[in-house]
């Protein structure tokens, strides 16, 4: 089963520079990631290691001070204290009080703890002393304190903390260790810690290790999309060239690319080809049929006057004209929807004007409403056809056609509204095949059917749609989009 991730990738409707440049993202971030936790994984393991280390060497040194001061007489621990404060031979601080300190405790983290245990298995392996009745907290120096509970270490002077501690101007934190060694005094020994992040146990990506990944990941995605776009050079080509061959223009697609793509190039100019052949050969087969039928046809109605039963002659005479009608109507399908004619820019507002004032001369109306922001990059004659046989549809129908004109980068499009009866919804597909009529009277309107058929042929290669659907006030609505670009 395909990850989620993976299925909306597929299913959405990004480009596809967009969905290879998501994927080489996501595969870059994906291997960042596991990168960097095999990375922290083994930063915290050699943290750990090296802070064990560490603290078994201060333990051991902090169990040999504990072992000397405890085994000294009462009355000469004292002195020696002071000896030793005065000439700061000790990197501990250590006093003897009268009470317990409180010490404002640092967090808790895996390092302290770390700290903390090999502390206490030090003090209990050297000097059998009950983990439990020692006491071993962490400090920053600014809340240290020391002597009572209310002398902070910087209220020292700065000789008793300096020769000991040595916590100007590092700001490590303080390891204290604070043991009764009777039953009126307590032992108090503090000492500093390697480095002011010895117990520091936040992530260790820095903001240098984050903007090495994001460097590194928009070098990727630059690189991604140079190569990706030189990848898809070739495959925009052939959609450009798909699009024009469906608007009736034939290019040749160079045959170069990668070996996928020149066989898809070399498909689509050999498909081209033989469409192409299908074309002219259709348009040559219908004109040869035009040529060869006038003449049967007229040797048939000079033998059918010839009769002289008069309804025979009547009868075959209504046959070959609806003989000569369909033929007629073969040939114009294809003369007016394969109109040769180059792509220009055409004022189809203009154009519309022009057939407005025709129809006002034979007593019929078209009101114009929007406009036509630019021109449109088409073929004049077969446009000019493809509406030309909508506006004779509607005023034919409906008497008035009132049409509007929508302009926007994306499309033109033109809606055509009659004032007539409508169409049957389900009729609305059907009115497109040729020689479809829905009324009987061709007194009026002496048409084969043919006119939705080759608008919309037109305006489909143009690369548009022609539309039906009935108004609700009445009237038929005929909509024809022609896409921009």
């Amino acid at each position: 089963m395909k990850p989620r991730f993976l299925q909306r990738l597929i299913k959405s409707p990004l480009t596809l520079t967009s969905r290879i440049l998501i994927a080489l993202a996501a595969g870059v971030i994906l291997a960042q990631t596991i990168s960097a936790v095999v990375w922290y994984t083994q930063w915290r393991a050699d943290s750990e290691l090296r802070v064990r280390e560490v603290s078994q060497h201060m333990a051991f040194r902090v169990a040999s001070t504990v072992q000397f001061f405890t085994s000294l007489p009462t009355s000469y621990r004292h002195v020696v204290l002071n000896q030793l404060r005065d000439m700061g031979g000790t990197r501990f601080f250590v006093t003897l009080n009268r009470e317990y300190i409180h010490i404002r405790d640092l967090p808790d983290s895996p390092l302290k703890t770390v700290v903390v245990n090999e502390f206490q298995q030090a003090l209990k392996k050297q000097l059998g002393i009950d983990p439990d009745t020692v006491h071993i907290k962490f400090s920053r120096p600014a809340d240290l304190h020391v002597l009572n509970n209310e002398t902070l270490l910087d209220d020292l002077p700065a000789r008793w903390a300096d020769l000991s501690l040595l916590v100007r101007p590092s700001g490590s934190p303080i390891l204290v260790m604070q043991l009764p060694i009777s039953d009126k005094e307590w032992l108090y020994l503090a000492t500093v810690m390697p480095d002011a992040q010895f117990l520091d146990a936040a992530s260790p990506l820095s903001t240098e290790r984050l903007m090495s990944l994001v460097i590194s990941l928009m070098v990727i995605l630059l690189l991604g999309v140079w190569i990706v776009r030189v990848l898809l050079r070739p495959l925009r080509q052939l959609v450009r060239a798909l699009e024009s061959f469906g608007k009736g223009e034939q290019k040749h697609l160079p045959e170069r690319g990668s070996q996928e793509v020149i066989t898809a190039a070399k498909a689509f100019n050999a498909m081209q080809g033989r469409i192409q052949r299908y074309l002219d050969d259709r348009e040559k087969l219908f004109a040869s049929i035009s040529h060869d039928l006038k003449t049967p046809i007229t040797r048939l109605r000079l033998r059918a006057e010839m009769l002289e039963d008069d309804k025979q002659r009547e009868a075959m005479a209504r046959d070959l004209e609806d003989l000569d009608i369909m033929v007629k109507g073969a040939l114009q399908s294809v003369k007016d929807t394969d109109i040769h004619e180059n792509r220009v820019e055409v004022d189809l507002w203009r154009m519309m004007l022009y057939m407005a004032d025709g129809a006002d001369i034979a007593g019929k109306k078209i009101e114009l409403s929007g406009q036509q922001r630019q021109p449109y990059l088409g073929k004049p004659l077969a446009l000019k056809r493809c509406i030309g046989n909508l506006l004779d549809n509607a005023l034919y129908y409906g008497k008035e056609a009132y049409v509007t004109v929508t302009d926007s980068d994306v499309a033109l499009i033109i809606s055509i509204r009659d004032q007539g009866p409508g169409i049957p919804d389900s009729q609305l597909v059907r009115v497109f095949q040729p020689y479809t009529r829905l009324t009987t009277d061709h007194s009026n309107h002496p048409g084969m059917g043919l006119g939705l058929s080759i608008s919309r042929n037109i305006a489909r290669a143009h690369g548009g749609e022609v539309s039906l659907r009935n108004h609700p006030q009445g009237g038929l609505v005929v909509t024809v989009t022609l896409p921009r670009g």
